[in-house]
């Protein structure tokens, strides 16, 4: 088996340590500067790493597995040894509704075997993909995933590489297509050696998390070929469809040719290559359509983004709240959403008031595709990164989530759901860890408690991340949906997802064609999409919203509605919802 690793701050030999003391010299490759590489024999799960100069043992840069954690010695893994059970042709974005899931708090056991179990409700709910949270390798067992190193393998106590194959080839026989989260802004502070081995980091830049992933310094071709051959990887060797880029506008690069063209370019040739679909979806708080835009047509040439103007101006006129960036939604929030559900941004050019400057550029929609945008009302960022991880149904009645799922899931952006959300879960999301180096964990607990102390929130109510209650917490309690109002809505989610389906007026991805009627004051708004219609009113009394033109069928409701009579109006019960066809 040949060996190989880019170490180009070895100054005299790397030495290949295999099993527990069989050490192998290891030769500088002629014709890639920094790599050296070594041909030993070695079978599926043997371990090995490697030491520099006279240095410790480090596990590998391009590990595919750790089975003792960051820090132990990494595994051989024989990716052509497990056998696919399904043939599986892809499924493509366009028409897609995604659900979003952690693995270790879906189900109580945390693993990838016991989610695998609990997928077929999810293709019964009529979701098509299923997007996981990072799954590296990461400090301790349970952790939200983003402070992960090691980004070839999967984490060991989820059940490592042959546990996430057997999840994606359960999920392809259900028929549903997977994404996964990577991140490639930032690694953990935890069993991270790539600074011993190489340039992988630059001071050049500066980012939230310390000096940034380097991708435009010296040595940065090598570290963009990490990352790119990574991201490949998943797709590649795990049957991932899709991979969902986490903070791209963390990604410090100002290179001509971005690491984001190329990893769109390299994605779309793997795609032709497998000859399945594949996609790439970004996190992106720069309010730029270029991100989207084909590379053809001067943009980056990702396939989608997720919108948090979308869901600021949803999470603002529900709830009513102002704090931080709801600032600027909350003045005036029904108009908020008409317009996101129009224009895609909110701040398309416009003045932030949380960032003190104008922000954004504007969507075309001539030109630019629905389904390029993710629409949500939950994520976890959105509701983890609260100071008690509350969800929506913490504090709205069941009557406003259901006008959020209708915004979701009749909206004109391709919908994801958090788990839990379709049944409207009581169960908190909260912030929690399992660092196991004690300094690192009081650090974490400190600041997550200062940070809301700042917003007046009192130290001892926030969770403690590195308390297990923290994260058992925030496990999905799986006997909601068998009581009210959990199954209520769960039923609510079904419809409007079949709906979706159904309907191929709810798929256009035509932005230019949705049209928008509301009400400030009175808290209501409708649209049209297409032949349909769909009509909420957000406040607590009853609202009479002129949806003109022929009377229509009333397809769903959450409260029993008549019909518009003949002076076209829809007379809707409080906190409700109802979509229509025909006028």
């Amino acid at each position: 088996m040949l060996f190989e690793v880019w170490a180009p701050k070895a100054q005299d030999r790397v030495t290949l340590r295999l099993g527990d003391a069989t050490d192998h010299p290891m030769i500088r490759d002629p014709l890639r500067e920094g790599w050296w590489t070594a041909d030993v024999p070695a079978s599926d799960g043997a371990r090995y790493g490697f030491a520099l100069d006279d240095g410790a043992v480090l596990p590998d840069p391009r590990s595919r597995r750790q089975p003792d954690g960051p820090d132990g010695l990494s595994a051989v893994v024989d990716q052509r040894a497990y056998e696919w059970a399904v043939p599986w042709r892809g499924r493509p974005l366009p028409g897609a509704v995604l659900y979003e899931l952690h693995i270790g708090t879906f189900t109580d056991e945390g693993t990838l075997d016991a989610a695998a179990v609990n997928l077929a409700p999810l293709a019964a709910l009529g979701i098509t993909h299923v997007e996981l949270m990072p799954v590296c390798p990461f400090p301790g067992t349970h952790g939200w995933g983003y402070e992960g190193v090691s980004l070839w393998a999967v984490h060991e106590p989820y059940g490592g590489p042959e546990a996430l194959k057997r999840f994606v080839d359960t999920a392809h026989g259900l028929g549903l297509g997977v994404v996964l989260d990577v991140v490639h802004n930032h690694l953990g502070p935890s069993g991270n050696y790539l600074p011993l081995f190489g340039p992988y980091f630059t001071d050049t830049h500066h980012t939230p998390w310390g000096s940034a992933v380097n991708l435009d310094a010296p040595g940065s071709d090598e570290v963009r070929a990490y990352l790119l051959e990574s991201a490949l990887a998943w797709l590649r060797d795990y049957r991932f469809d899709g991979l969902r880029l986490d903070a791209v506008h963390a990604l410090a690069d100002t290179r001509a040719l971005t690491f984001l063209e190329e990893l769109s370019t390299a994605v779309d040739a793997l795609s032709a290559e497998l000859g399945r679909p594949l996609f790439l979806i970004a996190e992106s708080d720069l309010g730029d359509p270029r991100t989207t835009t084909p590379r053809q047509q001067g943009g980056l040439g990702l396939h989608a983004q997720w919108n948090d103007d979308f869901h600021h101006a949803v999470h603002a006129a529900l709830t009513g709240e102002s704090q931080g960036y709801y600032a600027d939604f909350a003045a005036e929030p029904i108009a908020a959403v008409a317009k996101t559900l129009t224009r895609a941004f909110f701040h398309d050019g416009t003045y932030s008031s949380f960032r003190g400057r104008t922000h954004g550029r504007p969507v075309d929609p001539a030109r630019t595709s629905s389904h390029r945008f993710l629409g949500y009302a939950q994520t976890h960022d959105q509701i983890g990164n609260r100071a008690l991880g509350d969800r929506l149904s913490a504090t709205l009645p069941p009557g406003l989530l259901a006008c959020a799922a209708a915004l979701v899931l009749t909206g004109p952006f391709t919908p994801m759901l958090f788990m839990g959300e379709e049944w409207g879960a009581r169960t908190p999301w909260q912030f929690f860890t399992d660092h196991q180096d004690a300094e690192l964990a009081e650090a974490v607990r400190n600041g997550r408690r200062r940070e809301f102390a700042a917003h007046g929130w009192a130290a001892e109510s926030i969770p403690d991340p590195q308390d297990p209650a923290t994260r058992d917490r925030s496990c999905l309690d799986r006997t909601e949906p068998t009581r009210e109002p959990h199954t209520r809505l769960l039923t609510w989610h079904r419809d409007l997802i079949a709906l979706r389906h159904s309907h191929p007026d709810l798929s256009d991805p035509d932005l230019a064609t949705v049209k928008v009627a509301y009400d400030e004051g009175a808290r209501w708004l409708a649209y049209r999409r297409g032949d349909l219609r769909v009509a909420l009113n957000l406040s607590a009394q009853p609202a009479e919203i002129p949806l003109g033109g022929r009377s229509g069928q009333v397809l769903v409701t959450w409260e029993p509605v008549e019909p518009p009579g003949p002076d076209g109006v829809l007379r809707l019960p409080p906190e409700s919802c109802a979509v229509l066809s025909g006028g």
